[in-house]
């Protein structure tokens, strides 16, 4: 089991990662304030569900065999940031309309929110930097367990980023007052755009 001591670095480490600017960040809160707190937490949920899927690699000594499968790596890498490049392309120019509060999501909508998320978190490199190359400077990965994954880190992770993220959603809800008008909004998603331009970028160059 993690001590005290333990646990308190790595949610610190982790919130504070999570709160670094960044392409999840960005999709984040351009799709709280073009779509709502709905969509917010959809995108939200698959940003944490690739969280997870790192955590495990890294608790589970799942990044050997990534070296020992390079191109699958490979594959993955390019396709993540080929995604990423996709999404940069549709925030770019996306047709932007005038919010209307109160405008139910639709089902679609939501899952495609949730599924851009879980990509995203894939194909970041600030994320994949943290769970394979930090995370082991905050936590003795060889003395942790199935029981201390499955009690302690999942909960932990999943508090910290929805607690991170939260905030930013409830923060980006609040302002969409002020970013109502297309002219707003197409300024916030093409910076959003140009992030996730240079985390494809900087993921190719690893």
């Amino acid at each position: 089991m993690l001590d005290v001591t333990q646990i308190f670095s790595y949610s610190m480490a982790l919130g504070i990662a999570a709160a670094i600017p960044g392409p999840g960040l960005a999709a984040l809160v351009a799709r709280s304030v073009s779509g709502g707190t709905l969509p917010g937490f959809c995108l939200l949920l698959g940003l944490i569900v690739g969280d997870l899927i790192y955590l495990s690699f890294a608790v589970f000594g799942l990044a050997m065999v990534v070296e020992h499968f390079n191109a699958l790596f490979e594959v993955v890498r390019w396709g993540a940031a080929l995604y990423l490049c996709y999404l940069a392309w549709q925030f770019w120019f996306t047709n932007h309309q005038t919010i209307e509060e109160g405008k139910s999501a639709k089902k679609r909508e939501l899952l495609s929110a949730a599924l851009s998320g879980l990509t995203i978190t894939l194909g970041n490199p600030k994320t994949i930097a943290f769970y394979l190359a930090i995370l082991p400077l905050v936590i003795n990965l060889e003395a942790v367990s199935l029981q201390t994954w499955v009690m302690m880190l999942v909960p932990l992770t999943v508090l910290v980023l929805l607690s991170v993220g939260a905030l930013f959603i409830v923060t980006a809800v609040r302002m969409r007052h002020l970013l109502s008008s297309p002219r707003a909004q197409q300024h916030l998603f093409r910076g959003a755009a140009t992030i996730m331009v240079a985390a494809a970028a900087s993921m190719l160059r690893r």
